[in-house]
């Protein structure tokens, strides 16, 4: 059995937890320590790692895992089935399981640039689920990704849920959801998973909202995610010209810098407000994308009052 079951933990009280990615310099790489030293303070229940297209960077990642873990608290591994096999898969988690790594966020990840297919044994991140839960039993935790306004790739939110439901059915513990900002869609989307009978814990991804240029881009460039009006208002009123995502503009607006400082504190306060919404809802979890940052975390938790340092 896994060493430590976040949904027995969830049956007693909201977790909250951090998302990292494995630095691609070794500069960020040798930050990192640090980082997760005061995203320590807040005692989060677990930080997951992300893990890249075809594991790309699994040795980064097995690598981060282990720092979260020296650090004292629960690693979550994300797995896809992207250029997997199933005797690789089988190898990689065999790894895991060695270096104490036994809860997982399985997924199928995103189609490579130019293919049609994972160009893996499996395509569906309910493979995946049931793959491990037969192979594994209940050594590992398993956690699914679920989409309050459905998966870019489904051809409709009613099958997205059935999907879900598969993933269920195959075993899988907790769902960790996508980002949402549409918190009607969300409540939506919890009444549809409930109605179908999903009944695994939701855990709630957020994202911060610091950066204008990162913030259009996760919202499109993956989920097709619906920006709110508060949101578009706040993009509209803190706009960069001429262009948000150009890294080198043809001149520096002396408003610019300005502009950017205020978008990340408008953005914290937007945040802090969504935050609250997910809470009163009565969600199981609050799972923060740090961004390998931990300051602007710090003070998004310090001031939404989700986490006191006694």
């Amino acid at each position: 059995m896994a060493s430590v079951k976040l949904t027995e933990k969830m049956k007693d009280r909201q977790l909250l937890s951090f998302e990292l990615f494995p630095p691609k310099t070794e500069k960020g790489m040798e930050n990192l320590p640090g980082t997760i030293s005061h995203l320590m303070a807040y005692q989060p229940d677990y930080i997951s790692c992300t893990y890249g297209a075809g594991g790309g960077n699994v040795g980064a990642n097995r690598e981060v895992c282990q720092m979260i873990k020296d650090a004292g608290t629960v690693p979550v591994t994300h797995f896809t089935v992207i250029k997997n096999t199933k005797q690789g898969m089988k190898d990689q988690m065999d790894q895991y399981l060695a270096e104490g790594v036994d809860h997982i966020l399985a997924l199928r990840g995103d189609i490579p640039r130019g293919e049609t297919t994972t160009c893996g044994d499996f395509n569906y991140a309910t493979d995946l689920v049931k793959f491990i839960r037969d192979s594994y039993g209940d050594r590992f935790e398993i956690a699914v990704a679920g989409s309050p306004e459905g998966h870019i790739a489904c051809r409709s939110l009613e099958a997205d849920v059935a999907v879900l439901k598969m993933k269920q059915d195959n075993g899988a513990d907790y769902i960790m959801t996508q980002l949402c900002w549409d918190m009607e869609q969300f409540k939506r989307w919890l009444d549809m998973i409930w109605t179908a009978g999903v009944t695994m814990p939701v855990d709630v991804g957020v994202m911060p909202i610091l950066d204008m240029k990162a913030t259009i881009n996760m919202a499109l460039s993956r989920n097709g995610c619906v920006m709110d009006r508060e949101l578009s208002r706040l993009i509209s009123k803190y706009w960069i010209f001429p262009d948000p995502f150009d890294s080198n503009p043809p001149f520096e607006d002396d408003q610019r810098a300005q502009k950017k400082e205020d978008f990340r504190k408008a953005g914290i306060e937007y945040t802090i407000r969504q935050i609250d919404q997910y809470r009163a809802l009565g969600v199981d979890g609050i799972h923060l994308y740090a961004l390998n940052k931990w300051k602007d975390v710090a003070e998004i938790i310090d001031a939404s009052g989700m986490k006191t340092l006694i």
